[in-house]
Protein backbone atom coordinates (compact mmCIF):
# COMPACT_ATOMS: atom_id res chain seq x y z
CA UNK A 1 0.00 0.00 0.00
CA UNK A 2 1.16 3.31 -0.79
CA UNK A 3 1.54 6.48 1.62
CA UNK A 4 -1.41 7.82 3.40
CA UNK A 5 -1.12 11.81 2.84
CA UNK A 6 -3.30 14.34 4.50
CA UNK A 7 -5.64 17.06 2.05
CA UNK A 8 -8.68 18.21 1.79
CA UNK A 9 -9.36 17.29 5.45
CA UNK A 10 -9.29 13.93 4.65
CA UNK A 11 -6.77 11.59 4.53
CA UNK A 12 -6.38 9.83 1.21
CA UNK A 13 -3.25 7.56 -0.98
CA UNK A 14 -0.96 10.36 -2.22
CA UNK A 15 -1.66 9.79 -6.19
CA UNK A 16 -5.24 11.05 -5.17
CA UNK A 17 -4.03 14.28 -2.90
CA UNK A 18 -4.07 17.61 -5.03
CA UNK A 19 -4.09 21.47 -4.64
CA UNK A 20 -5.29 23.76 -6.70
CA UNK A 21 -3.44 25.64 -9.31
CA UNK A 22 -4.58 28.98 -7.84
CA UNK A 23 -3.48 28.14 -4.69
CA UNK A 24 -1.78 31.26 -3.29
CA UNK A 25 1.61 28.57 -1.92
CA UNK A 26 1.93 27.80 -5.28
CA UNK A 27 1.40 31.34 -7.27
CA UNK A 28 3.44 33.71 -4.34
CA UNK A 29 5.06 31.30 -1.67
CA UNK A 30 2.31 32.52 0.34
CA UNK A 31 2.70 29.91 3.28
CA UNK A 32 4.36 28.29 6.05
CA UNK A 33 5.52 25.03 6.80
CA UNK A 34 6.96 22.68 9.95
CA UNK A 35 9.13 19.62 10.29
CA UNK A 36 9.06 17.40 13.15
CA UNK A 37 11.03 14.44 13.74
CA UNK A 38 9.83 11.23 14.56
CA UNK A 39 11.71 8.45 16.34
CA UNK A 40 11.09 4.93 17.40
CA UNK A 41 7.34 5.92 15.91
CA UNK A 42 7.16 9.55 18.41
CA UNK A 43 7.46 12.57 17.72
CA UNK A 44 10.10 14.91 18.92
CA UNK A 45 10.10 18.37 20.26
CA UNK A 46 6.43 18.67 18.63
CA UNK A 47 4.93 21.00 21.39
CA UNK A 48 8.23 23.13 20.05
CA UNK A 49 7.29 22.86 16.54
CA UNK A 50 3.48 23.48 16.75
CA UNK A 51 4.04 26.69 18.75
CA UNK A 52 6.50 27.91 15.92
CA UNK A 53 4.21 26.50 13.24
CA UNK A 54 1.05 28.37 14.67
CA UNK A 55 3.79 31.69 14.83
CA UNK A 56 4.56 31.82 11.42
CA UNK A 57 1.32 31.51 10.56
CA UNK A 58 0.29 34.35 12.58
CA UNK A 59 2.95 36.89 11.38
CA UNK A 60 1.56 36.27 7.99
CA UNK A 61 -2.02 37.12 9.22
CA UNK A 62 -3.03 33.36 8.28
CA UNK A 63 -5.55 31.53 10.35
CA UNK A 64 -4.38 28.59 12.03
CA UNK A 65 -6.29 25.39 10.13
CA UNK A 66 -7.19 23.82 12.72
CA UNK A 67 -6.61 23.61 16.86
CA UNK A 68 -3.16 22.24 17.61
CA UNK A 69 -4.45 19.44 19.38
CA UNK A 70 -6.42 18.42 16.44
CA UNK A 71 -3.11 18.85 14.12
CA UNK A 72 -1.01 16.46 16.54
CA UNK A 73 -3.88 13.81 16.39
CA UNK A 74 -3.49 14.33 12.35
CA UNK A 75 0.18 13.65 12.78
CA UNK A 76 -0.31 10.92 14.95
CA UNK A 77 -2.53 9.12 12.65
CA UNK A 78 -0.01 9.97 9.95
CA UNK A 79 2.46 7.97 11.53
CA UNK A 80 0.24 5.00 12.16
CA UNK A 81 -1.44 4.59 8.97
CA UNK A 82 2.01 5.07 7.40
CA UNK A 83 3.44 2.61 9.87
CA UNK A 84 6.37 5.44 10.20
CA UNK A 85 9.11 4.01 13.10
CA UNK A 86 11.63 7.18 11.91
CA UNK A 87 11.52 10.08 9.50
CA UNK A 88 9.51 12.93 9.71
CA UNK A 89 5.78 14.35 8.97
CA UNK A 90 6.00 17.38 7.06
CA UNK A 91 3.21 20.54 7.25
CA UNK A 92 2.26 23.23 5.39
CA UNK A 93 -0.45 26.09 4.78
CA UNK A 94 -1.22 28.51 2.73
CA UNK A 95 -3.31 31.49 2.40
CA UNK A 96 -5.43 29.92 0.19
CA UNK A 97 -6.66 29.60 -3.14
CA UNK A 98 -8.18 32.82 -4.93
CA UNK A 99 -7.41 34.14 -8.97
CA UNK A 100 -3.75 35.34 -9.03
CA UNK A 101 -3.47 38.97 -7.71
CA UNK A 102 -0.59 40.34 -5.45
CA UNK A 103 -3.59 41.66 -3.11
CA UNK A 104 -5.39 39.02 -1.68
CA UNK A 105 -9.40 38.94 -0.67
CA UNK A 106 -10.42 38.27 2.96
CA UNK A 107 -11.90 35.32 4.15
CA UNK A 108 -9.68 33.03 2.28
CA UNK A 109 -10.01 29.36 3.66
CA UNK A 110 -5.88 27.97 4.15
CA UNK A 111 -4.90 25.11 2.23
CA UNK A 112 -3.83 23.12 4.91
CA UNK A 113 -1.18 19.94 4.25
CA UNK A 114 0.21 16.73 5.42
CA UNK A 115 2.64 14.05 4.73
CA UNK A 116 5.53 11.73 6.15
CA UNK A 117 8.68 10.84 5.37
CA UNK A 118 10.71 7.51 5.76
CA UNK A 119 14.57 8.47 6.15
CA UNK A 120 17.47 7.68 9.14
CA UNK A 121 17.58 10.45 11.34
CA UNK A 122 19.75 8.53 14.41
CA UNK A 123 23.50 7.67 13.68
CA UNK A 124 23.66 8.91 10.29
CA UNK A 125 27.23 8.35 8.72
CA UNK A 126 27.30 12.72 9.22
CA UNK A 127 26.25 12.54 12.58
CA UNK A 128 29.23 10.05 13.37
CA UNK A 129 31.84 11.50 10.68
CA UNK A 130 30.66 14.90 10.72
CA UNK A 131 30.23 16.95 7.53
CA UNK A 132 32.50 19.86 5.40
CA UNK A 133 30.16 23.62 5.09
CA UNK A 134 30.57 25.87 2.47
CA UNK A 135 30.09 29.15 3.34
CA UNK A 136 28.01 31.45 1.03
CA UNK A 137 26.27 35.34 1.06
CA UNK A 138 22.45 34.66 2.53
CA UNK A 139 20.31 35.08 -0.57
CA UNK A 140 17.03 35.16 1.56
CA UNK A 141 14.70 37.93 2.39
CA UNK A 142 14.56 39.61 5.68
CA UNK A 143 12.20 38.04 7.78
CA UNK A 144 13.92 34.93 7.99
CA UNK A 145 12.28 34.30 11.72
CA UNK A 146 9.07 33.30 9.79
CA UNK A 147 9.10 29.56 8.20
CA UNK A 148 8.41 29.83 4.58
CA UNK A 149 7.93 27.91 1.83
CA UNK A 150 9.88 30.49 0.13
CA UNK A 151 13.29 28.34 -0.11
CA UNK A 152 14.60 29.09 -3.76
CA UNK A 153 17.58 30.77 -1.87
CA UNK A 154 18.14 28.09 -0.04
CA UNK A 155 17.63 25.22 -2.74
CA UNK A 156 20.17 27.31 -4.88
CA UNK A 157 22.53 27.41 -1.83
CA UNK A 158 22.83 24.28 -1.21
CA UNK A 159 22.84 23.08 -4.54
CA UNK A 160 26.11 24.82 -5.12
CA UNK A 161 27.85 23.35 -1.91
CA UNK A 162 27.17 20.25 -3.17
CA UNK A 163 28.34 20.79 -6.25
CA UNK A 164 31.96 21.92 -4.66
CA UNK A 165 31.88 19.08 -2.42
CA UNK A 166 30.43 20.00 0.55
CA UNK A 167 27.54 18.56 2.24
CA UNK A 168 26.25 21.93 3.37
CA UNK A 169 26.45 25.36 3.43
CA UNK A 170 26.73 28.08 6.63
CA UNK A 171 25.23 31.38 4.98
CA UNK A 172 27.02 34.92 5.52
CA UNK A 173 25.41 38.82 6.29
CA UNK A 174 27.90 41.83 6.70
CA UNK A 175 30.81 39.61 8.14
CA UNK A 176 28.73 37.15 10.42
CA UNK A 177 27.61 33.87 10.02
CA UNK A 178 24.01 34.12 10.08
CA UNK A 179 22.78 30.18 10.13
CA UNK A 180 23.36 27.30 7.97
CA UNK A 181 20.63 26.71 5.17
CA UNK A 182 18.56 24.65 6.82
CA UNK A 183 19.75 24.59 10.10
CA UNK A 184 21.07 26.15 13.48
CA UNK A 185 25.24 26.93 13.20
CA UNK A 186 27.15 26.68 16.60
CA UNK A 187 31.18 27.00 17.55
CA UNK A 188 33.09 26.21 20.53
CA UNK A 189 35.88 28.06 21.34
CA UNK A 190 38.73 27.12 22.70
CA UNK A 191 37.89 27.79 26.56
CA UNK A 192 34.64 25.62 25.90
CA UNK A 193 32.09 27.96 25.46
CA UNK A 194 29.30 27.50 23.02
CA UNK A 195 28.24 29.90 20.39
CA UNK A 196 25.43 30.40 18.36
CA UNK A 197 22.99 33.51 17.26
CA UNK A 198 20.63 34.87 19.19
CA UNK A 199 17.09 34.70 17.96
CA UNK A 200 15.81 37.57 15.79
CA UNK A 201 14.45 38.22 12.21
CA UNK A 202 17.68 37.39 10.61
CA UNK A 203 17.18 33.81 11.61
CA UNK A 204 14.36 31.10 12.05
CA UNK A 205 14.06 30.55 15.98
CA UNK A 206 15.42 26.33 15.61
CA UNK A 207 13.24 24.19 17.49
CA UNK A 208 16.16 21.88 17.88
CA UNK A 209 18.34 24.80 18.69
CA UNK A 210 15.25 25.59 22.02
CA UNK A 211 15.55 21.92 22.77
CA UNK A 212 19.33 21.98 22.61
CA UNK A 213 20.04 25.05 24.65
CA UNK A 214 17.61 24.33 27.03
CA UNK A 215 20.03 21.02 27.71
CA UNK A 216 23.23 22.85 27.64
CA UNK A 217 21.86 24.95 30.72
CA UNK A 218 20.92 21.57 32.14
CA UNK A 219 24.45 20.29 31.94
CA UNK A 220 25.78 23.44 32.96
CA UNK A 221 27.61 24.33 29.60
CA UNK A 222 28.56 28.48 29.05
CA UNK A 223 26.62 29.44 26.08
CA UNK A 224 26.66 32.68 24.51
CA UNK A 225 23.87 33.99 22.17
CA UNK A 226 25.59 36.77 19.95
CA UNK A 227 27.07 36.11 15.73
CA UNK A 228 30.13 35.51 15.36
CA UNK A 229 32.20 35.68 12.01
CA UNK A 230 33.39 33.02 9.51
CA UNK A 231 37.12 33.69 10.75
CA UNK A 232 35.97 32.92 14.34
CA UNK A 233 34.42 29.91 13.40
CA UNK A 234 37.28 28.52 11.09
CA UNK A 235 39.40 29.20 14.54
CA UNK A 236 37.16 27.31 16.65
CA UNK A 237 37.57 24.17 18.67
CA UNK A 238 34.95 22.04 17.87
CA UNK A 239 31.45 23.11 15.14
CA UNK A 240 28.04 21.38 14.57
CA UNK A 241 24.44 22.26 13.83
CA UNK A 242 21.14 21.13 14.20
CA UNK A 243 17.95 20.80 12.69
CA UNK A 244 14.90 18.30 13.22
CA UNK A 245 15.96 15.95 10.22
CA UNK A 246 19.53 15.97 10.87
CA UNK A 247 19.42 16.49 15.06
CA UNK A 248 22.77 17.54 15.99
CA UNK A 249 25.41 17.02 13.31
CA UNK A 250 29.76 17.53 13.85
CA UNK A 251 30.74 19.49 11.10
CA UNK A 252 34.83 19.30 10.69
CA UNK A 253 35.66 21.55 7.72
CA UNK A 254 34.46 24.94 6.65
CA UNK A 255 35.45 26.34 3.31
CA UNK A 256 38.77 24.98 2.91
CA UNK A 257 39.69 25.02 7.07
CA UNK A 258 39.44 21.92 9.30
CA UNK A 259 37.76 22.48 12.00
CA UNK A 260 40.48 21.04 15.17
CA UNK A 261 41.91 17.85 14.76
CA UNK A 262 39.14 17.13 11.42
CA UNK A 263 36.86 14.50 13.83
CA UNK A 264 33.57 15.59 15.84
CA UNK A 265 34.90 17.01 19.03
CA UNK A 266 34.25 15.81 22.69
CA UNK A 267 31.50 18.41 23.68
CA UNK A 268 29.86 17.89 20.70
CA UNK A 269 30.27 14.35 21.01
CA UNK A 270 28.13 15.02 25.02
CA UNK A 271 25.59 16.98 23.09
CA UNK A 272 24.55 14.26 20.97
CA UNK A 273 24.38 11.69 24.02
CA UNK A 274 21.65 14.48 26.11
CA UNK A 275 19.78 15.32 22.64
CA UNK A 276 19.48 11.50 22.19
CA UNK A 277 18.55 10.62 25.81
CA UNK A 278 15.71 13.61 26.33
CA UNK A 279 14.32 12.11 23.36
CA UNK A 280 14.29 8.76 25.29
CA UNK A 281 16.46 7.68 21.95
CA UNK A 282 19.28 5.69 24.40
CA UNK A 283 19.44 5.71 28.05
CA UNK A 284 21.02 8.10 30.20
CA UNK A 285 24.50 7.52 30.70
CA UNK A 286 27.58 9.59 32.66
CA UNK A 287 29.44 12.04 31.06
Amino acid sequence: MGRIVYCGGQFVPEEEAHVGLFDRGFLFGDGVYEVTAVIGGRLIDNDLHLARFKRSLAELAIPLPASLEAIEEMQQTLIARNGLVEGTVYLQATRGEADRDFLYPDGLAPTFVAFTQARQLVATKAQKEGIAVALAPDPRWARRDIKTVMLLGQVLAKREAKASGFADVWLTQEGEITEGASSTAYIVTSDGKILTRGNSQVILPGCTRQALLRLCKRHKLVIEERPFSPAEAEAAAEAFQTSASSLVTPVVRIGGTVIGNGKPGPLTRSLQSYYLEAAGVIEATSH
